[in-house]
């Protein structure tokens, strides 16, 4: 493993850490190794042997492969540019790709009559205008400045109480499988 690879590798173990919500400690408890080593491997200033990353890997219910490959994983930045005068309603993604993260744009008036409910969880945020949300047989009224914040599986609809309305919504991807703690 080189050493542009270690450092990526140890990224991918962080976050797939971070997504189990396992703390360090325990994470060293699980593979032997010491908490600071963990922790430099992760900040990227200590690379792992082959060994040790197994171990981390069992620790983390992965292989070794598997953190490597997300280490792989390219990195991206991409700026998506505003259009000055959308047309109303419009949708428009503003990450593309199958990221680990949607969000999307809605401008103008959208209708209410489709119920959703995502497998993961979603923040709705009010740019301009008003929204109107139910969530769970409630009804909430959301004006500019306003978030809504729906853990997943939550059933909810929601429509723009105007032509000026400007909805940014947020949300882990549904191909990401989320574990409980």
């Amino acid at each position: 493993m080189d050493e542009k690879e270690s450092a990526r590798v140890g990224v991918a173990i962080r976050r797939r850490r971070r997504a189990l919500r396992l703390t360090l400690a325990a994470v060293s408890g699980r593979s032997g190794l010491s908490v600071p080593f963990l922790s430099q491997i992760e900040n990227e200033r200590a690379r792992p042997s082959r060994t040790s990353l197994e171990r981390v890997a069992d620790a983390l219910g992965t292989t070794a492969i598997e953190l490597l490959s997300a280490a792989d994983a390219e990195r991206i930045v991409e700026v998506v540019r505003g259009d000055p005068a959308p047309e109303r309603p419009s949708t428009r993604s503003l990450v593309h790709g199958q990221q680990q993260l949607h969000a999307l744009e809605f401008i103008g008036e959208h209708d209410a009559g489709r119920e959703f409910q995502h497998r993961n969880d979603e923040l709705m945020y009010v740019a301009e205008g008003a929204v109107e949300v139910e969530a769970e047989g409630r009804a909430y009224r959301l004006a500019r400045g306003d978030s809504l914040f729906l853990s997943g599986g939550v059933r909810h609809r929601w429509r723009a109480a105007g032509p000026d309305t400007r909805v940014l919504v947020v949300a882990v991807a549904e191909h990401i499988k989320a574990e409980p703690e």
